[in-house]
């Protein structure tokens, strides 16, 4: 079993910057995909961004050029840096990890943390 844990969220103003991290402890982590989804007020879930172990990244592609995702496989942490922030990319963050490719809205066979909130005024 993975337990992930993020942190970083907060308030920043629409242009500002943010960067997220989650430090995940379990087995086998090296391994796995990580990645991110959020989910905004009464919209489903989504993933933003996910990083296979080699280093392989996905986007969503509205996302892409805003947002990196990386990790440091030695500290077990997948970070999101995420850039020229907007209103609509507030939403809760949710840290993700599989040992297969994550799903639209949910990792198969994973974990998920519970989350970090950002928020992103006009």
């Amino acid at each position: 079993q993975v337990q992930l844990v993020e942190s970083g969220g907060g308030l920043v103003q629409a242009g500002g910057s943010l960067r997220l991290s989650c430090v995940a402890t379990g087995s086998a982590l090296r391994l796995n995909v990580m990645g991110w989804y959020r989910q905004a007020p009464g919209k489903q879930r989504e993933l933003v961004a996910s990083i296979t172990s080699s280093g392989t990244t996905n986007y969503q592609d509205a996302l892409e050029g805003r947002f990196i995702i990386s990790r440091d496989n030695a500290k077990n942490t997948v970070y999101l840096q995420m850039n020229s922030l907007k209103p609509e990319d507030t939403a809760v963050y949710y840290c993700a990890s599989s040992p297969f490719a994550l799903g639209s809205r949910s990792p198969s066979s994973g974990s998920t943390g519970l989350g970090t909130q950002v928020t992103v005024s006009a």
